[in-house]
């Protein structure tokens, strides 16, 4: 069975991640978390004195720690991986504040400004998709932890290709718990009307796949951004691509 064949078998919905699977913002979300984190990094240094702790802040750090996950969860896992324990916060904080909610609000600003600046434009190959999935008549959703999916989808021209969207803002508000739960593809699905045996997940981060898995979705399609395709399988991708284009007939 091709790749197009298993997809129409199972695609009553299709739930989109949005970073780095319709767009490449992932690139910016990259950038500005670097800026934010190292610029945190330094200053403790310049504080407390430079060790291991502080060591800067890598792409890699990015995939193992925050890639695809809530705001303020990245911030935790990440200072965890180091040993750096500061308070919670509020979400409420201002960007200035050195807690958790306070890094994530900090990291919005450079994430709010990168994006005014440069704009983003879609992938195509995953426009393609869209465009076929909607000639089909398949309810389309966005499911993001990201608090700014809104704005990127309108910066990208996609906003009124999806009947939904679920993104950091709908998920704290209805207490939804974040990837790698399932809890906001399941609202997704169950909002569409559309069974989870029935609905295909499109996901590049590890923490997405995983959710799908969790989530027992009818199929879960791992887009290949720099992850691995076999970091993907192994946390729950039943289909790998390196472009979403590769799914049409």
């Amino acid at each position: 069975m091709s790749a197009n064949e298993t997809l129409r078998a199972v695609c009553d919905a299709g739930l989109f991640d949005l970073d780095g699977v319709l767009t490449p913002t992932a690139t910016v979300h990259m950038l500005a978390w670097s800026r934010m984190f190292n610029a945190f990094l330094s200053d403790r240094a310049a504080r407390t004195g430079a060790d291991a702790s502080t060591r800067a802040y890598t792409d890699e750090d990015y995939f193992a720690h925050v890639d695809g996950k809530p705001r303020y969860d990245g911030v935790r896992d990440f200072l965890a991986s180091r040993g750096i324990v500061i308070p919670d916060g509020d979400p409420a904080d201002p960007p200035e504040a050195d807690t958790v909610c306070g890094l994530g609000n900090r990291k919005n600003t450079f994430f709010a400004r990168v994006l005014t600046e440069d704009g983003v434009a879609p992938y195509p190959g995953s426009v393609l998709l869209l465009d076929h999935l909607a000639a089909l008549g398949v309810p389309l959703a966005v499911v993001s932890s990201s608090q700014n999916a809104e704005a990127v989808l309108a910066a990208a021209g996609l906003r009124d290709r999806f009947a939904l969207v679920v993104d950091g803002r709908v998920a704290r508000a209805r207490g939804l718990a974040g990837k790698p739960s399932p809890a906001t593809y399941t609202w997704a699905a169950e909002t569409l009307g559309v069974p989870r045996e029935r609905a295909v997940v499109f996901e590049d981060a590890v923490s997405g796949v995983a959710a799908g898995r969790a989530g027992g979705f009818g199929l879960v399609v791992g887009v290949d951004r720099g992850v691995g395709a076999d970091e993907l399988r192994a946390h729950g991708a039943d289909l790998v691509v390196s472009d979403l284009s590769e799914l049409l007939p």
